[in-house]
């Protein structure tokens, strides 16, 4: 059954950009809905990386993703919001008055202003071809949970952060991790790929993953090295491929976009009357894709959309820490 609300700010995305969006619109006194495609909290981190040590967030020399997932929750809790988790925003229309958001449940969402700060968009992990019909059966294309992989042989494939992100966790729990990349470049930070080289993670490059042996459960992979093949036990395997970006029904919406970013000004203003947006889904000269500046668009955004809102308002609002 379609449902209809009214806020004063919807926000697109529930990642750390969002909820701290979320936080700072209640400190401005708005009313704020949360919307996102996926039905839990956290975005990326906690679809993808949960567990994994995030290093350049102020304040924090490391913080878990899930324990920075939870503490952004308990911030946003102070502004009361209304999520609406596992739908996905279809239709956009926004005028001088007020703006109108379809879901593809039927919900209308009615607002003064849409702050949007979905990332990538809709993400789906890139396949590996030797590996269809092995999800589940001791394919994976992410690793929320290191656990299960505790004394287990585990290869992963990619030459990526999230690959030797994960080979670095799992070294200590696994009985081997093996790490196979088809070049002898990685695209992983420098630092990352050197604290793996220095654990007991055996990398092989110029090399495939080419079959998946076993039968109810994973048993062994073979890899191809220079047209030799090689056969290694395994009962897991780690697609760590990369992931397709879509941003779905927003490209419909006449943002003005570059590639798949949506493009802002300095007040993280889009092309639209009343439409902001703040986070990795942005582009504008010299943008840095990082946690810590998407938390510092969410504040200018939520600003410049209060005044948006309420004419009478004012662009800073104040310090948090003073007092009433």
């Amino acid at each position: 059954m379609a449902t209809s609300l009214e806020t004063d700010l919807i926000v697109i995305g529930a990642g750390p950009t969002g909820l701290f969006s979320a936080y700072y619109a209640g400190f401005r006194g708005l009313s704020v809905a949360i919307v996102d495609s996926l039905p839990e909290l956290g975005g990326q981190i906690t679809a993808m990386y949960p567990e994994k040590a995030i290093l350049d967030v102020a304040g924090f020399p490391s913080v878990k993703g899930r324990d920075l997932v939870a503490g952004l929750v308990a911030q946003a809790e102070t502004a009361e919001p209304t999520y609406l988790l596992d739908r996905t925003a279809t239709g956009l229309e926004a005028d001088q008055d007020q703006v109108t958001l379809h879901l593809d449940d039927g919900t209308v969402v009615t607002a003064g202003a849409v702050l949007i700060t979905a990332g990538i968009g809709k993400f789906s992990p890139r396949p590996l071809p030797a590996a269809e019909g092995w999800l589940g059966r001791g394919l994976a294309f992410f690793v929320p949970d290191f656990a299960p992989y505790r004394d287990r042989d585990v290869v992963i494939v990619g030459g990526g952060d999230s690959a030797f992100d994960w080979a670095l966790h799992l070294e200590p729990l696994a009985r081997s991790v093996t790490l196979v990349h088809r070049r002898d470049a990685f695209r992983a930070h420098a630092r990352t790929v050197e604290a793996v080289r220095a654990s007991a993670v055996e990398i092989i490059t110029k090399a495939e993953v080419t079959a998946l042996i076993g039968g109810d459960t994973l048993e062994a992979v073979e890899i191809t090295v220079d047209g030799a093949v090689e056969k290694r036990p395994a009962q897991a395997v780690v697609a760590a491929l990369g992931f397709v970006a879509d941003l779905g029904p927003m490209k419909e919406w006449g943002l003005e976009l570059d590639k798949r970013h949506v493009v802002v000004d300095s007040a993280m203003h889009t092309n639209l009357p009343r439409v902001f947006a703040a986070g990795d889904i942005t582009e504008y000269p010299g943008k840095v894709r990082l946690i810590a500046v998407g938390f510092g668009e969410a504040a200018t955004a939520v600003n410049n959309a209060a005044v948006a809102i309420d004419p009478a308002a004012h662009v800073f609002p104040g310090h948090s820490s003073e007092g009433s």
